[in-house]
């Protein structure tokens, strides 16, 4: 009888386009442990650093570890940001939830800050890493602090990415923005950036990254390890234009839809 695993990663998603062999995923698998592994040390050097180095350090440290596990990446800014097309600092980046390889795709890409829940900062290894690399961790029950503590590091200079559908999909369609987050914004003065995520295997769209039913993420690390070819396209829209003026709700809400429409844009 195969494993749960097995099952799951079969019944939701379709099988990979390309397939990796075993010696192949294997070799994945290894080199993503030393990855990890090897990224322990800089704990401590880390936590004392400032927010551009620690930034800058997570970014090649993502890009080794999307590498070591079979995943590319690709990134496109449009123009309309800062010099040479750049993301400028103090943006704040809202993008679609496709899978939990998304904060690494965005961090190997973006030298930014990303939101999670405090949940993560309790998983071993990964927690203390996220907490080193800078990640912000918010009480998505208490939204007023998350919005108080994202303008905080706006203000700082920080570049913040968020994911306002609050839960990754399987990659079919995106979902609706929620508002909250782009009060932050609002309340630092500071640039809204959308970007849009999807993954490829080769040519073809794929969905091999993302959440299938209720697989856990040892699953879905496997099911990557398992894909050849597989990469990731992050696409950074232009900024929104200047804050309506407005209520405030009515003003959050515009703004998520807006940027919302732009990511649904690039992904058409």
């Amino acid at each position: 009888m195969p494993d749960p695993a097995t099952r799951t990663m079969t019944a939701c998603l379709p099988p990979a386009v390309v397939a990796a062999g075993p010696l192949r995923r294997a070799a994945r698998l290894c080199a993503a442990t030393v990855v990890l592994v090897a990224a322990l040390p800089l704990y401590p050097v880390l936590l004392p650093a400032s927010a551009t180095w620690r930034t800058r350090l997570v970014k090649h440290w993502a890009r080794l570890l999307l590498r070591a596990i079979g995943v590319t990446v690709r990134l496109t800014i449009d123009q309309g940001g800062g010099a040479g097309g750049g993301i400028s600092a103090g943006a704040l980046i809202v993008a679609n939830h496709v899978s939990w390889l998304d904060p690494l795709v965005l961090a190997a890409t973006v030298p930014a800050r990303t939101l999670a829940g405090r949940e993560l900062r309790r998983r071993p290894i990964v927690g203390a890493l996220a907490a080193a690399g800078g990640t912000m961790f918010i009480d998505g029950e208490d939204a007023p602090a998350a919005v108080r503590a994202v303008a905080r590091a706006l203000r700082d200079g920080d570049t913040v990415i968020a994911f306002p559908e609050g839960a990754a999909s399987r990659g079919v369609r995106t979902g609706a923005f929620r508002p909250a987050v782009f009060q932050a914004a609002i309340d630092a003065d500071a640039v809204i950036r959308a970007a849009a995520l999807r993954y490829y295997e080769g040519d073809a769209p794929s969905t091999r990254g993302s959440w299938a039913c209720d697989d856990p993420i040892t699953a879905s690390l496997l099911r990557v390890v398992a894909t050849r070819n597989l990469r990731a396209e992050v696409r950074v829209s232009a900024p929104l234009g200047p804050v309506p003026a407005g209520r405030p709700q009515q003003v959050r809400a515009l703004l998520a839809r807006s940027a919302e429409s732009q990511v649904r844009a690039a992904l058409a």
